[in-house]
């Protein structure tokens, strides 16, 4: 999977562990959810971090949602849930990897 990073002009707020803000895990660095979108460290800025296309989560059978055990993380326009290190999101019938 190919990731996007954009740096996050004006950002203040140092994230880190006890910062308030959810950590996610994401290839090999540590994402935070803030304002629907995920923020890294990179080079004394924050990134904006996104997947950089579609990728199926082939043979996920289990249904995320309100109370699926799963913590919820605001993403864009939808909600991804936590699950194995990575984010899921509902799409078009199936789950999306993020």
């Amino acid at each position: 999977m190919t990731t996007l990073h954009h740096e996050h002009a004006s950002h203040t707020h140092d994230h880190g562990p006890g910062c308030g803000h959810t950590e996610v895990p994401h290839e090999g660095h540590v994402d935070y959810a803030h304002d629907g979108h995920l923020h890294r460290a990179h080079d004394g800025h924050w990134d904006e971090c996104e997947a950089g296309g579609h990728v199926s989560h082939d043979g996920h059978e289990h249904r995320h949602g309100q109370d699926c055990g799963h913590e919820s993380v605001l993403h864009g326009d939808h909600v991804d849930y936590l699950h194995d290190g990575h984010r899921h999101a509902a799409h078009d019938g199936h789950w999306d990897d993020h």
